[in-house]
């Protein structure tokens, strides 16, 4: 409960720290400190909600420092404007003019800085000015340059097309790379293409059971870069093999292991659609990488069914049966 106190008092400060500074009908500062009156607290409920105000700044004045900058030089200057918003009550242009502040703050700081980072390494940039004009002329409704649907559809447009050519400079050598690599291993002998883009070669061939795709299996593997760089495998978590469900996992490996006998190992050539895609994962595999895995199925880890059901089964055969009714004695005799 005092977290949710601190936050509201937070929220409710931030927004109208520079009320002060902006609000036209205040007086200005003498220069001399404000009279405070003597706190008078006459009864319980007077001193209950004393303490109640002080308890909810547990915290507040090392958040201000963290987040807003402000240490004890500008406590004046927070404490008025925060004395602002309390005095103002319900006075709709307050509110409004507040909100604004608020909004203000978040479109200068953490939304800017988010446009200007997804625009990094493309063919345009975001300028200040013009973000905060087309924000303001919006909200006023002006459509002397844009109308809001045509200024949202070029914005979407040229967004894509940025992002395209963002993706093609930082990441279409490694894309090229790797479809060079998998059209290179395609015309080998030992290696099978599939319709999907998977390719395979066969190290051992198993004679086990063929895994459905809910089974979990359990596998032995090693991935690699098609430079040779190893990303991972299922001896650095331990000496046990890996186990996970054959729908679990990225795509090419999905195909492969319901295919796959256990006992068979295979080498996999995963072109980037069946792998991690356009993102990538981790800090070794980037955006549109092919992956090579090393893979070897070790057995199908399934739930012991058929012993339940036999267990199930007896249980119901022995509730099934009626059991044998006593002879009374005097019937035992009489057969005697």
């Amino acid at each position: 409960m005092k977290k949710v106190f601190l936050m509201a008092l937070v929220v409710m400060a931030s927004a109208s720290f520079n009320v002060a500074f902006a609000a036209k009908k205040k007086k200005k500062d003498n220069g001399k400190q404000p009279v405070v009156a003597p706190v008078v607290l006459a009864t319980s409920s007077d001193s209950l909600s004393y303490v109640a105000g002080k308890s909810m700044t547990n915290g507040l004045l090392p958040f201000l420092k963290q987040q807003h900058g402000i240490d004890s030089t500008g406590m004046a200057d927070f404490v008025r404007g925060l004395k602002d918003m309390l005095d103002a009550g319900d006075d709709p242009k307050i509110k409004a003019y507040s909100a604004g502040m608020s909004i203000g703050a978040q479109l200068k700081g953490q939304m800017l800085a988010s446009m200007k980072k997804e625009f990094e390494d493309t063919p345009d940039s975001i300028v200040d000015a013009f973000v905060f004009r087309g924000f303001v002329d919006a909200l006023n409704g002006d459509t002397a340059v844009f109308s809001q649907d045509n200024a949202e559809n070029l914005f979407r447009i040229k967004r894509e097309a940025d992002r395209k050519a963002k993706e093609e400079k930082l990441y279409g050598a490694n894309r090229d790379a790797g479809r060079d690599f998998l059209a290179s291993n395609a015309r080998k002998d030992s290696v099978v293409t599939l319709p999907s883009g998977l390719q395979y070669k066969v190290l051992v061939k198993g004679e086990g059971e063929v895994p459905q795709r809910t089974d979990k299996v359990l596998v032995n593997y090693e991935g690699r870069l098609v430079d040779g760089t190893v990303f991972d495998s299922s001896s650095r978590h331990g000496s046990k093999p890996a186990s996970f469900r054959a729908d679990q996992v990225i795509k090419g490996w999905t195909e492969a292991l319901t295919m796959m006998p256990v006992g068979s190992k295979w080498q996999l050539f995963i072109p980037y659609e069946l792998a991690y895609g356009e993102r990538g994962a981790g800090q070794q595999i980037k955006p549109y990488s092919a992956l090579v895995f090393d893979v070897e199925l070790v057995g199908i880890d399934k739930p012991k069914t058929e012993e339940v059901k036999a267990t199930d089964d007896v249980k119901t055969a022995k509730k099934s049966v009626p059991a044998k009714k006593p002879v009374p004695a005097r019937k035992k005799a009489a057969r005697k």
